[in-house]
C-alpha cells in the first residue's frame, strides 16, 4: 500500500517468502540506508489483500500471534502510527489479542469485554477456543467471525475492534465503533421557518437513521458498497423495494461498484463525477440534500438516494431541471401559498438567467423596446463599456460571495455593507458605471440566491455570462441563438437515462400541472411518471 501501482501475480514478484520473519529478511529491510531500495519500498499493492499477499503469500490469518503483529507492522504500520494498537494478552491459558483503532473504539464496550475475559479459567475452555469465545464469552451484539487477514484490517480501519486467538486461523470481530460527529443541526443551505430542524451528519449511520424514523416502511432497503482502493469509504443505496424501478437500481448499484479509484475523499461530490461522467457540464445531473423529510419523500416517489460516509449531503438520483428549482417552503405552506412561492422562486431563478443580458439588448438595440418601456435604459453615459461594466460587476459579486465564506461570522456582514454600499455607490459616482447595471446585477444576484439547489445557482450564473457575451458581440441573433442553444444542451442532457427537461420536454401536461402549482396532498394520487415506479399510486382507490 505504499505506491499506487497495482502488484499483479504475472510480474514475476510474488512477494517475500512466509519466512520473511527470519533475520536475513530484517537485514533486507535496511538495505536502504546503503543506498539500494528496501523491501518495504519495492512493494506495489493498490488495497489491503494485495499487500497482506506480499508479505504472506497468502490472505489467511496465522496461528501464530507473532506472525500477525509482524504482518500488521508491515501492511497497517503497527508500531509507527501511534493510533493503531494491537494489545496481548491471556485469556483461560490461551494467548489472545485485541487489534483496534485508538480514535474509534469505544472505551466502555472495550472495558467491559476485558473484564469478561479477565474472568475466564483453563478450564472455561475446550478444544474450540474461538467458537467458544465467540458463543459464550464475549458479551457484545454486533460480533461475526472473519477468515482472512484483509478482511480483518479493512473492518478495524473502519472503526471495528479484531480478536486473535493463539493458534486459530479465524478472527472475531465486534463492531466497538464511536466516530467523531457532531449532533444533527438545521441545515445552512434548506432552512424553513416551519418544519424540522435536524439535518444530516458527516456520519452515515446517523443520517440513515434519520430516514428511518420517517420511513418504517419494511420494504425501505439500504444497500451497502465500499468504494475506493484506498479510502475504502462506505457507501449507501436507499430506495423502496417495491415502488422504486428495479433496472434503474441495478444500473447506479453497477455505476458504483464500477468505480476504480484510489478514493474519494471529498465523498459525494467525487463520487457523482465518477458515477455520472458529465464532463465539463456545468448543471448538476444529480439533487442534493441536507434535509432527511426531502429525502424521505423522494424515496417515497420512487427515486434512489445515494448515502456517502463523512458528508452530510446525499444525492437523489434521477433529477430534473424543475427538481432543482423546488424547495421544502413550498410544502410547508398551504397549496395556495406555496405555488405564489414557487412562482415567485421561478421569477427569481429567470431573472438570474436573462435579466441582464436582456436589459443589455434593449439598450443596444432600442428599436425593439416598446414605447411603454421608454423609461428603461442609462440616462447618462457610463466612462467604461456596458459590457465591462457587467463583467466587472458579476466579477465582483463573485469575489464578495467567496470573501463572505472565509469570512468570519461577526465581520461577515459588516464586510457585506462595506462592499454593496461604499464600493458600489463610489463606483457610480465617480462615473465607471451606470446606476441601472448595478440595480439589474442586484437583482440577478437576489435570484441566483433565491435558487434552491446551489450548484444550479453557479450553473445559470455562467450561462448569463456568456448570453452576456453573446449579446455584446452578436446582438439580437447572439440573444436567440444563446438562449436556443442553452435549451438545446439542456434537453439532450439525461439523469440516468431519464430526461433533464421534463415535464417540458417531452412534454407532459399534468406533470408540468404539478411542478406550476403545489398541488393539495389529497389531489395527488398518482407517483411521477418520471421514476418510472412499479407502484405508481398514493392513495387508495375509492
Amino acid at each position: 500500500m505504499r505506491e499506487h501501482e497495482t502488484h499483479t501475480a504475472d510480474s514475476g514478484d510474488m512477494g517475500p517468502p512466509p519466512e520473511f520473519l527470519a533475520e536475513d529478511r530484517q537485514e533486507n529491510e535496511h538495505t536502504d540506508r546503503s543506498g539500494e531500495q528496501s523491501k518495504v519500498e519495492a512493494e506495489h499493492s493498490g488495497n489491503v489483500e494485495e499487500s497482506v499477499i506480499y508479505w504472506q503469500r497468502s490472505d489467511r490469518i496465522s496461528e501464530e500471534l507473532s506472525t500477525v503483529r509482524k504482518t500488521l507492522v508491515k501492511v497497517i504500520g503497527l508500531d509507527e502510527s501511534f493510533d493503531v494498537n494491537f494489545r496481548e494478552m491471556t485469556y483461560g491459558g490461551r494467548k489472545a489479542a485485541l487489534f483496534f483503532i485508538t480514535g474509534f473504539a469505544k472505551d466502555n464496550i472495550m472495558q467491559e469485554i476485558i473484564k469478561r475475559l479477565t474472568y475466564l479459567t483453563p478450564d472455561s475452555l475446550s478444544g474450540d477456543a474461538l467458537e467458544e469465545f465467540f458463543t459464550y464469552y464475549i458479551p457484545h451484539i454486533q460480533v461475526s467471525k472473519a477468515k482472512t487477514m484483509s478482511e480483518v484490517i479493512n473492518k478495524v480501519m473502519t472503526g471495528m475492534s479484531a480478536f486473535f486467538i493463539e493458534g486459530e486461523e479465524s478472527a472475531i470481530v465486534m463492531d466497538t465503533r464511536s466516530y467523531p460527529m457532531r449532533s444533527p443541526e438545521e441545515p445552512s443551505l434548506e432552512r424553513v421557518v416551519r418544519g424540522a430542524r435536524d439535518g444530516f451528519t458527516e456520519t452515515l449511520l446517523t443520517n440513515i437513521a434519520l430516514v428511518r424514523r420517517r420511513l418504517r416502511d419494511p420494504g425501505l432497503k439500504f444497500e451497502y458498497i465500499q468504494v475506493g482502493r484506498r479510502t475504502q469509504t462506505d457507501v449507501s443505496i436507499a430506495y423502496i423495494d417495491d415502488i422504486v424501478d428495479k433496472v434503474q437500481v441495478d444500473k447506479i448499484r453497477e455505476k458504483i461498484k464500477a468505480v476504480n479509484m484510489d478514493g474519494i475523499p471529498l465523498a459525494d461530490k467525487q463520487l457523482e463525477e465518477a458515477i455520472m461522467e458529465s464532463g465539463w457540464n456545468p448543471y448538476p445531473m444529480v439533487r442534493y440534500s441536507e434535509r432527511p423529510d426531502v429525502v424521505a419523500s423522494h424515496i417515497m416517489e420512487g427515486r434512489v438516494v445515494v448515502f456517502v460516509d463523512t458528508s452530510p449531503s446525499v444525492m437523489i438520483l434521477p433529477t430534473t431541471f424543475f427538481d432543482l428549482c423546488q424547495h421544502a417552503e413550498e410544502n410547508r405552506q398551504t397549496s395556495t401559498m406555496g405555488t405564489y412561492l414557487r412562482w415567485i422562486r421561478f421569477a427569481g431563478i429567470l431573472a438570474s438567467l436573462i435579466l441582464l443580458p436582456l436589459w443589455l439588448l434593449v439598450v443596444i438595440h432600442p428599436e425593439i423596446k416598446p414605447p411603454a418601456l421608454s423609461f428603461i435604459g442609462p440616462q447618462t453615459q457610463a466612462k467604461l463599456p456596458l459590457i465591462v461594466q457587467f463583467l466587472l460587476v458579476e466579477f465582483g459579486v463573485d469575489l464578495m460571495r467567496m470573501a463572505a465564506v472565509h469570512t468570519p461570522t461577526p465581520l461577515a456582514s459588516a464586510m457585506g455593507l462595506i462592499a454593496a454600499i461604499l464600493i458600489g455607490d463610489i463606483a457610480v459616482k465617480t462615473g465607471l458605471f451606470v446606476n441601472e447595471v448595478v440595480l439589474y446585477m442586484a437583482v440577478a444576484a437576489i435570484g441566483m440566491f433565491a435558487t434552491p439547489s446551489y450548484e444550479l445557482g453557479l450553473a445559470n450564473r455562467l450561462v448569463r455570462l456568456l448570453l452576456l457575451l453573446a449579446v455584446a458581440i452578436f446582438g439580437i441573433p447572439g440573444f436567440v441563438g444563446g438562449i436556443t442553444l442553452f435549451i438545446v444542451l439542456l434537453t439532450i442532457r439525461r439523469s440516468f437515462n431519464s430526461s433533464y427537461m421534463w415535464p417540458f420536454i417531452p412534454f407532459n401536461a399534468k406533470a408540468l400541472y404539478s411542478i406550476l402549482f403545489r398541488v393539495p396532498v389529497l389531489y395527488s394520487k398518482k407517483r411521477p411518471s418520471f421514476n418510472k415506479t412499479r407502484d405508481n399510486t398514493r392513495l387508495p382507490g375509492k
